[in-house]
């Protein structure tokens, strides 16, 4: 459970909000605020903390700025590395984007005899390496023929999730929270996951099964997330924790943080990049539950998800995604209310503490703790996007000076272990370079691709057609990684036939120079792409040389062969109705 005490945000133009803005530098000049300044400094902490990582940490998972040397902490993949890679991208920086990708296809090994948090190696492994994978030819990367529908870096990804498969054979299609790489679900593993551990694949997992054409990782993500919604509470609610054998919930608090956090924001995401409406639906279900039960004067508690009475009056750090996700689906006003509440807090310690108690005002026991988290970045940059308020610029002041003065050590900056006396410890979390140092970045960018309109966008050639990519309305999984919503529609289903097709019309093109063909698409999801002919092809000698037209005629019309079998029918190239 405590490996999965976290989550994160997203990207999404939000088109609903196109309103004219004044020029982001206008606002920001009245308030004496250099943005151009701040994003420079954010440059400066993303390298100062890349390359102490590069010369005292790797190849282990994270950093350790204390004592200048590294550790593994979620795997043994070279976490950081794959972490912050898309980050050099968008800082601009294609050489080092273009030897960490080199480096990683050479290094990383997933056959290893280790535990993993199936959540945690999601959301940094394959979300990483996704995003790599889509922004690799926007990085000048040499690609292969059939990108974006494969690669290096794709295959790697679909390498790592499938190491997670295993914990989804579940009578409930619920995840287990824990698995060996190499052997699967260990024996006596516990079957309690959080709810976030069992909602927050569908952005990973759809764009591979879209990307790779193979459906079963679209599959178990969505069964997963329709298995919460099934074992909400009668008042609509879903708790922390649950049994993934016997459906039972463990941990029964409701509310929008820790545990339950980025389920809520991947049932939005899901439903964007797929746009699927089914998905909307249950988000906005629930967001009434949240609304009539959690919400009190702009702030969310936690409450019991059968009765609805307060459990805990606390704001968790984490739940500083919220007022982002709010703004993805156009509730500006409400969340612009919360994100203020947030930032009260904020400037009160000079960071979120992990829990702080709202009706007392101040830090929970034990719970003092600022591992430099995104959440509320995250937040600021959304919400910046779409309103233009200067005072979200200044929240991202305050979090340079606050992470400058109170973490930053000679060998990288460091997680501060309590807020009050501003003690560190030896640790420095790969979402700091993932996640915080990108959303500060992207506030004080207003340039950055990622911010892209549609107004500018690339044409690549699949094998399936045309293709247009990074256009923008890039999607941010819950680790910051940006996955481009129009890569999915790129790779048709069931390649191996496309390029079958493709050969056979080249050798049926070459006997036939007179002949004009078009490749068809097949309706929906069907089976591959099926070839037009011109009506009268097979009175030409070609078609004749081959088979009689009777034995073609009842061949040819079997509705019960596959494709593939009718593919091979004496070489014949037909439609279905022919």
């Amino acid at each position: 459970g405590g490996a999965m005490l976290r989550s994160l945000g997203s990207l999404l133009c939000l088109w609903a909000l196109r309103l004219p803005l004044p020029p982001a530098g206008t606002v920001a000049a009245a308030r004496g605020l250099d943005v151009a300044s701040y994003r420079e400094r954010v440059r400066a902490m993303f390298y100062h903390a890349y390359e102490h990582y590069l010369e005292s940490a790797f190849p282990y998972d994270e950093l350790r700025p204390l004592t200048c040397d590294g550790q593994d902490t979620w795997g043994s993949f070279s976490l950081t590395l794959i972490d912050a890679l898309d980050t050099l991208l968008i800082l601009g920086n294609v050489s080092e984007f273009q030897r960490v990708v080199t480096v990683l296809q050479e290094g990383v090994d997933f056959d290893i005899d280790v535990n993993a948090s199936v959540f945690e190696t999601n959301i940094r492994v394959v979300g990483g390496l996704l995003s790599a994978h889509l922004l690799s030819k926007k990085a000048g990367v040499e690609v292969e023929a059939g990108w974006p529908c494969s690669g290096p870096l794709l295959r790697m990804a679909e390498e790592a999730a499938r190491k997670l498969l295993p914990a989804f054979q579940t009578p409930t299609g619920m995840p287990y929270g824990t698995v060996n790489l190499l052997h699967g679900v260990n024996p006596g593993e516990t079957p309690v996951t959080c709810t976030a551990g069992i909602g927050t694949f569908i952005v990973e997992f759809a764009t591979l099964s879209h990307l790779t054409g193979d459906p079963v990782f679209e599959d178990v993500a969505r069964k997963a997330l329709k298995a919460l919604w099934k074992y909400r509470s009668d008042i609509g609610l879903v708790g922390n924790h649950i049994d993934v054998l016997t459906a039972k919930w463990v941990a029964q608090d409701a509310g929008i943080g820790a545990g339950v956090d980025s389920y809520f924001e991947y049932l939005v995401k899901g439903a964007i990049l797929l746009q699927d409406e089914e998905l909307m639906s249950m988000f906005l279900e629930y967001n009434k539950a949240i609304k009539n039960y959690t919400k009190f004067d702009d702030w969310y508690l936690w409450v019991q998800m059968y009765k609805g009475t307060v459990s805990m009056p606390v704001f968790q750090s984490l739940e500083a995604y919220w007022p982002g996700l709010q703004s993805l689906i156009g509730d500006i006003d409400n969340a612009m209310r919360t994100f203020l509440n947030y930032y009260t807090v904020w400037k009160q310690f000079g960071g979120l503490p992990e829990f702080y108690n709202i009706p007392q005002g101040y830090t929970v026991d034990k719970r003092e703790g600022y591992p430099l988290r995104p959440e509320l970045i995250e937040s600021a940059m959304y919400l910046y996007r779409a309103t233009r308020d200067p005072t979200l610029l200044e929240l991202g002041r305050d979090a340079v000076e606050s992470i400058e003065k109170i973490s930053k050590v000679d060998c990288g900056f460091a997680t501060i272990k309590d807020l009050r006396d501003h003690r560190l410890d030896n640790r420095m979390e790969s979402f700091f370079l993932a996640e915080t140092v990108k959303y500060l970045y992207l506030l004080f960018d207003p340039d950055n691709f990622i911010h892209n309109d549609g107004s500018v966008f690339d044409v690549v050639i699949t094998p399936y057609g045309e293709c247009v990519l990074n256009a923008g309305g890039y999607v941010f999984n819950t680790e910051a990684h940006p996955i481009d919503p129009a890569a999915l529609h790129c790779c048709r289903k069931r390649k191996e036939e496309q390029w079958e097709v493709e050969d056979l019309m080249r050798e049926f093109y070459s006997l036939k120079k007179t002949k004009k063909f078009t490749l068809k698409r097949a309706s929906n999801h069907g089976e591959g792409e099926s070839a037009k002919i011109p009506k009268d092809a097979s009175s030409e000698k070609g078609g004749e040389k081959r088979n009689s037209k009777k034995s073609s005629h009842s061949l040819l019309s079997c509705p019960s062969q596959s494709f593939n079998s009718k593919l091979a029918v004496l070489g014949q190239v037909f439609l279905d109705n022919s």
